[in-house]
């Protein structure tokens, strides 16, 4: 019985939402890397002189990763994990940290997917016509927008977060 008391502390409650930021969000920008990546392969091997606007195309998706990355750092700070003075949460106060880490997770996640099928488009369309990268990366850019505003809403709610 006290190890499931010591699994449903505040403390690895919060660390759940820290965890469930970094590997959501790095999945979904694993998956999309990958998938740019494999056409941007295809792209390769008939014009590599492309290579550097390809690698910014494939390198978008991978923005969300870091910001889950960025959250479950700053959720490690503000709990002390990092500096060795760890607090005394309550379950309910553990749960605040779970919710305010699911914006970029959930956010991250399909944002990134999202982004590496619109990135992967771009890679088409830099194969047809290589002046039209700026339209490509703007395109993919602007699914970051969204990926932005759930690392915005997550770290708000952290920095507003209650620490023991």
């Amino acid at each position: 019985m006290d190890f499931i008391r010591d699994l449903t502390s505040g403390v690895n409650i919060a660390l759940l939402g820290a965890a469930l930021a970094v590997i959501l969000s790095g999945i979904g920008s694993a998956i999309a890397v990958g998938k740019v990546g494999e056409a941007v392969s295809g792209l390769l091997t008939e014009t590599p002189n492309l290579f550097g606007k390809a690698l910014v195309l494939q390198a978008l998706p991978g923005t969300q990763g870091l910001y889950g990355f960025i959250i479950g750092f700053m959720v490690l700070l503000r709990l002390g994990i990092l500096g060795g003075n760890i607090p005394d949460l309550s379950f309910a106060q553990g749960m605040y940290y779970v919710c305010a880490c699911l914006p970029v997770a959930i956010g991250g996640y399909f944002s990134a997917l999202k982004q590496g099928r619109v990135a992967a488009s771009g890679v088409v369309l830099l194969s047809k016509q290589p002046d039209a990268a700026g339209k490509a990366i703007t395109s993919a850019g602007l699914v970051e927008l969204y990926a932005i505003f759930a690392l915005i809403i997550s770290l708000l709610f952290i920095l507003q977060a209650p620490v023991a």
